[in-house]
């Protein structure tokens, strides 16, 4: 059983940056592709970035050159590198395994609040 903790959220002026971390706990964390999803209220959740076991990327169209998903295997722990950050980018963020298709796999984990507002 895999459980994640997601960290570094907060609370940042528009423009600004924030670095989140995914913690993973269990084994055969390398060999799984891992997503950053979010959902804003009353919104659906969806997911920003992806990265595979080999660290090839893909970001959704409204985070594309403003957010950096990266892998330390040996750390087990993902990263979202979040910048130029907008009102817009509000919302919990979320990380789990992800599948080819980009089916979640597993539990989710408590996330973590992003609050962009001046």
């Amino acid at each position: 059983q895999v459980q994640l903790v997601e960290s570094g959220g907060g609370l940042v002026q528009p423009g600004g940056s924030l670095r989140l971390s995914c913690a993973a706990s269990g084994s055969a964390f390398s060999i799984y592709a891992m997503g950053w999803y979010r959902q804003a209220p009353g919104k659906q959740r969806e997911l920003v970035a992806r990265i595979s076991s080999r660290g090839n990327t893909v970001y959704a169209d409204s985070v594309k050159g403003r957010f950096t998903i990266s892998r330390d295997n040996a750390k087990k722990t993902v990263y979202l590198q979040m910048d130029s950050l907008k009102p817009e980018d509000t919302a919990v963020y979320y990380c789990i395994r992800i599948d080819p298709i980009n089916t979640p796999i597993g539990s989710w984990g408590q996330g973590t609040q992003v609050t962009v507002s001046s």
